[in-house]
């Protein structure tokens, strides 16, 4: 009896402390898990990341010269061109239209009044031919009778002047027959329309067939805008040229924000094309902005900004006009700086801070930032190399909690 009301009070104790080590354990306070990182010291560049494409410094778009008919274009994109020698297209005269009753019929009426003035103007010769000979005539005599000393030289001078006279009246007569006769050959050519075939082909055989249109630079074809046989009118645009192998730039839009910090000379590192990194300097950043709509429906503002590709041809092998890059200009860089990792920091306030860990525990402390990338920030006081840092620290970490780091498994 004296022990089993000796067990009792001790199995209540017992179960009393497992229930209060439970409660212990259920409620202690247990590090949070963290991931941290050191903070370094080691060069730091600041870029302007944006997608672009490529384009010809000196692109050429080759246009037809006159109103006529454009023959096939037999070349193809890439093919090498030279400059005054390589054709790139061939032209005909255009055919005559075909002609209506009423443009027939005046154009028999131009023919018939052309052909009329014609025979005025033969008459007109014939009377000219006869005035000459007659005074010829008169200044053969005039000359004999001046050597017997029948008539005065006074005489003599005016039978010569005439008979000047009258050939220049008759030069005058030829021209105006010629003239005449030009007349009746256009009028006559207003009537050439497709109907009269065979006359067309003889024209066409004396003018020639074709005349070429060579290129004005040399590079490579880089589009054929216009490749069909087709009549057109002067200024239609038949192919794109451009040198791709000295020539080639590349341009991005930047929003206007990020343009103010890009300046002239800035190296630009170009990736994204399916080979390897390029260098580039940007050369040109366009004085004014132009409104652009994302992908998200909201406006902004761009500027164009042009980089110059200076990487060698050989380390671009098959980058052409128009494709897409991924140009980073560098905007700021420095070779020994103390770096923490953007992640670390968060608004504390209105300064920067971040949780130092001290002693397994979280230590607010606050710093100030310099240059930021995204990635790293540039740390100008507040820490040193080696501190270790919570990266994407939760908004409920407080200062002095006790922190661990997260085991990777």
């Amino acid at each position: 009896m004296a022990r089993r009301r000796l067990s009792r009070p001790i199995l209540t104790l017992a179960v009393l402390a497992v229930v209060a080590g439970g409660l212990a354990w259920a409620f202690w306070t247990r590090p949070v898990m963290l991931d941290f990182a050191e903070v370094t010291r080691g060069p730091m560049t600041v870029t302007i990341d944006e997608e672009g494409r490529t384009l010809v410094r000196e692109a050429y778009t080759v246009s037809t010269p006159v109103n006529g008919r454009l023959l096939r274009v037999d070349g193809t994109p890439g093919d090498p061109v030279e400059k005054g020698r390589t054709v790139v297209a061939r032209m005909r005269p255009a055919n005559p239209a075909v002609l209506d009753v009423r443009t027939r019929e005046q154009a028999l009426a131009a023919i018939e009044a052309a052909e009329a003035a014609q025979k005025v103007a033969e008459a007109g010769l014939e009377a000219a031919r006869a005035d000459l000979e007659l005074l010829r005539s008169d200044l053969e005599r005039s000359r004999r009778l001046a050597t017997s000393g029948t008539i005065s030289p006074a005489a003599l001078d005016r039978a010569e002047g005439a008979v000047r006279s009258a050939e220049a009246r008759l030069h005058t007569a030829e021209a105006a027959v010629a003239q005449r006769k030009a007349e009746v050959q256009s009028a006559r050519a207003q009537l050439i329309g497709l109907d009269d075939l065979t006359r067309l082909n003889a024209l066409e055989a004396q003018l020639g067939e074709e005349f070429p249109v060579l290129s004005p630079a040399d590079g490579v074809i880089l589009r054929i805008i216009t490749a069909d046989d087709q009549t057109v009118t002067a200024g239609t645009p038949i192919l794109e040229l451009g040198d791709i192998r000295t020539g080639l730039e590349a341009t991005v839009d930047l929003i206007s924000s990020d343009a103010v910090q890009v300046r002239t000379g800035n190296a630009v590192k170009i990736g994204g094309w399916g080979g390897g990194e390029l260098d580039g300097t940007v050369i040109r950043i366009d004085p004014f902005g132009t409104t652009k709509v994302s992908a998200l429906g909201v406006e902004e503002q761009r500027v164009a900004v042009v980089i110059a590709i200076d990487s060698p041809p050989e380390d671009r092998a098959g980058l052409g006009h128009g494709f897409r890059i991924e140009a980073r200009i560098v905007v700021w860089q420095a070779e020994d700086v103390v770096r923490v990792p953007s992640s670390a920091l968060f608004r504390d306030g209105g300064d920067w801070a971040v949780y130092r860990q001290a002693d397994g525990r979280a230590a607010l402390r606050k710093v100030t930032i310099g240059h930021n990338n995204g990635r790293i920030a540039e740390v100008l006081d507040g820490l040193a190399p080696g501190d270790r840092v919570a990266v994407y620290p939760p908004t409920s970490l407080a200062n002095g909690q006790r922190v661990e780091q997260r085991k990777v498994e």
